[in-house]
């Protein structure tokens, strides 16, 4: 089993995305079932998602309630693996551009 943690930074004023709300999916034959919901910390910091098995998984952002008007949601989409312990998948977000990579 892996871990996930993730990480909201608001790149247009250099600080952490604070109080931002995070809901995990998992893929399956129907869509998308829900698993878990956690929130930004002061740091713009989010986990205890639990635990993950291989498959593919979704990350929603809801940056609307943080302010982006241009962007309310954004979904992040990947796929875990059972060799790798954790994942950390960062969102980097601004008023009209987000970015995000595999973090360590």
């Amino acid at each position: 089993m892996s871990t996930l943690s993730t990480h909201v930074l608001d790149t247009s004023t250099g600080e952490p995305a604070v109080g931002m709300r995070v809901h995990l999916s998992r893929a399956d034959v129907s869509g998308w079932e829900p698993l878990a919901a956690s929130e930004t910390d002061d740091d713009g910091r989010a986990g205890g998602f639990g635990d993950l098995g291989e498959g593919t998984y979704r990350l929603g952002f809801e940056t609307g309630q943080y302010g982006n008007d241009f962007y309310p949601f954004v979904h992040v989409v990947f796929a875990v693996e059972a060799a790798r312990d954790h994942y950390h998948v960062p969102l980097l977000l601004s008023p009209y551009g987000f970015s995000t990579y595999r973090g360590s």
